[in-house]
């Protein structure tokens, strides 16, 4: 028999990609798009025959009359545009509790004239709620084949694979769409739907509770601080095993190979280096694992729709807000959080300003500035100063975003994609579809930093080590090296802001990540120490003593500001597919953070004359 392929289309929450698991298991790859950076999720299957199906995941859309990318590509597929990928059989997968919605679509699909059948969803949820669908009636008058499918249930899939087995691909007659779908949807849904009433019992008592106009706000920010902080907590083990595991490999490296370049390259570089970037992993399961029950259980369209109001004030809508907060913990994973957002310009926005978030790299750079420069004293009897200082530059962070974001909403016209989405009923999440969605997290998190943040490490690695030390110099040896030389060029353009050279060479090894800018300067003034900890108090003793204070505020300013790491430079590029992205990204954080030292320095000098 010969092998089929199918595409899986239909709105968003149809419960398209839980039949996409449960039709493909594990069997999945995940790429973007040939030149747009949209997900393709493509699966496999072998039928009881032994059949082959390749099974096509297209992004969900409300409607053909595309206006996001990914809307685009489900356009494109289904008619045909992308000859590489056209299905043999399109699957059309509806909602059976919101066939008011869902039928709309199936209507449109159904005008290309392509083969297809139509999958209808959460046939239990819709028993459960008393709807009662004549599928035979609705099948004739469509003139599709209908077959019920539970996708959440193991199973639950085992007529669409029969019918998928037995069958070939034939072409439908095309057909024109009709003029007022809304009124053929409604003859369809008099014929052969019984819906005792348009939304569920249970769904209303939740909405009242989650959504009300008092509480359901609070609510959504306790839930985000419980994520937030556990984005922290829970990475931390973790992110300590993998820390302790590279740091293993790197000293067992450093003891058994003879000292040398390639020494060098492989315990900096290689492992160091991948250590450095495989060490954000588990934020990145965590986030999505929240992200993922959040979609799962129907909640987090909810939260967008109550937050929507807030960010239209800087010309975002409500699906920025995941992205941004999960930003704090680091800016990878809220970049790769945007894919949520369907209009092009606001998940653009979005991106650029998700790297103004204060992230855990900054922490260490903070805890060696706020107490080498300012005195601990309390605040009102039990507030710690240093503490107020770190929390107002959480606050400057969050605000410098939003304003960047309305000054760049000034420059476009208004959205074109408003916040307009269905509220899908609430579900408990399931855990293959969980246990799916991280592993494919993860999948996409190593494929596409490791490659080029290895190749970004190699090239700091030569910046720092050559050309080596002269016999008899004196001083370290990153003051001979390349970075030390530009570090010294570098000078009288950051003398301005109260930069000396050694801030400027930290600054270089910096860009890999922001907390290797303490250990970067613990190796400029030759701080040795076991281990960071002690070598940041030491540090912190040398540099209060000898900068003045004017040039710890002003690197303060920087780092609130400062240009990216690396690899959120290249989770950009990767997610934008534009170069021009990552330099106006880069560009303007730049400028920023010039302008905040620039100023804060020159202020802290009128105040504490050097």
């Amino acid at each position: 028999m010969d092998s089929l392929t199918i595409a899986l289309v239909g709105n968003p929450n149809c419960g398209k990609t839980a039949l996409f698991n449960q039709l493909t298991g594990a069997r999945q790859k995940v790429a973007n798009y040939a030149g747009v950076t949209v997900e393709r999720k493509e699966g496999s299957f072998t039928a009881p025959s032994g059949r082959k199906v390749k099974v096509l995941d297209l992004p969900g859309t409300y409607s053909l009359d595309a206006m996001g990318a990914d809307e685009i590509i489900t356009r494109d597929v289904c008619l045909g545009k992308r000859e590489e990928e056209m299905p043999d059989l399109i699957v059309c997968v509806a909602d059976a509790t919101n066939l008011r919605l869902h039928l709309r679509f199936v209507l449109e699909v159904k005008a290309l004239g392509r083969p297809m059948v139509v999958a209808l969803n959460m046939m239990d949820a819709a028993q459960q709620r008393g709807i009662k669908i004549d599928v035979d009636v609705l099948s004739r008058e469509l003139g599709l084949t209908i077959i019920g499918t539970v996708a959440t249930k193991v199973n639950g899939a085992a007529d669409l694979v029969a019918y998928l087995d037995r069958n070939a691909a034939d072409h439908i007659a095309p057909e024109i769409v009709p003029d007022d779908l809304h009124a053929e949807v409604r003859r369809l849904l008099d014929m052969a739907v019984v819906m005792p009433t348009r939304t569920s019992k249970i769904d209303d008592a939740l909405d009242r509770f989650f959504l009300n106009p008092v509480f359901g706000l609070p609510l959504l920010i306790v839930l985000m601080f419980v994520i937030f902080q556990a984005v922290f907590a829970w990475a931390a083990p973790l992110q300590d095993g993998i820390e302790g595991a590279f740091g293993y490999l790197a000293g067992l490296a450093g003891e058994r190979m003879p000292e040398g370049l390639l020494k060098s390259f492989i315990v900096d570089a290689v492992i160091n280096g991948m250590g450095a970037v495989l060490v954000f992993l588990p934020q990145i399961l965590i986030l999505f694992f929240f992200i993922l029950i959040l979609e799962e259980s129907g909640y987090l369209p909810r939260a967008a729709f109550m937050l929507d109001k807030i960010m239209a004030g800087a010309g975002l809508t409500g699906r920025s807000f995941i992205p941004l907060l999960s930003s704090h913990a680091c800016a990878i994973p809220g970049i790769m959080a945007t894919r949520s957002i369907p209009d092009v310009r606001e998940r653009l926005t979005t991106i650029m300003i998700a790297p103004l978030m204060t992230c855990s790299a900054r922490l260490p750079v903070y805890a060696l500035l706020i107490p080498a420069f300012i005195a601990e004293q309390t605040v009102g009897g039990f507030l710690s100063l240093h503490g107020l200082i770190l929390f107002a530059l959480y606050i400057v962070g969050i605000l410098s975003g939003l304003a960047v974001s309305w000054v760049m909403s000034l420059t476009r016209r208004k959205l074109e994609y408003p916040l307009m989405m269905e509220l899908p009923s609430y579900r408990l999440p399931g855990l293959r579809n969980l246990a799916l969605g991280l592993l494919e997290r993860a999948r996409i998190f190593i494929r596409r930093i490791t490659g080029t943040i290895f190749a970004a490490n190699t090239i700091l690695w030569v910046l720092t080590t050559f050309p080596g030390k002269p016999e008899g110099a004196e001083g370290p040896a990153v003051d001979y090296s390349f970075a030390g030389i530009v570090g010294h060029a570098m000078q009288p353009l950051f003398a301005p802001v109260g930069f000396n050279w050694q801030i400027c060479v930290a600054l270089i090894p910096g860009l890999t990540a922001r907390e290797v800018a303490v250990s970067s300067l613990a190796t400029v003034y030759s701080v040795g120490a076991a281990d960071e900890g002690e070598a940041a108090s030491q540090l912190g003793a040398l540099i209060s003593s000898q900068w003045p204070i004017a040039t710890g505020l002003s690197l303060m300013a920087w780092y609130v500001f400062a240009p990216q790491c690396l690899s959120t430079l290249a989770v950009i590029r990767r997610e934008t597919n534009s170069w021009k992205t990552v330099g106006l990204t880069a560009g303007y954080l730049f400028v920023l953070a010039y302008i905040a030292s620039f100023i804060t320095y020159q202020l802290a000098r009128q105040i504490w004359p050097i």
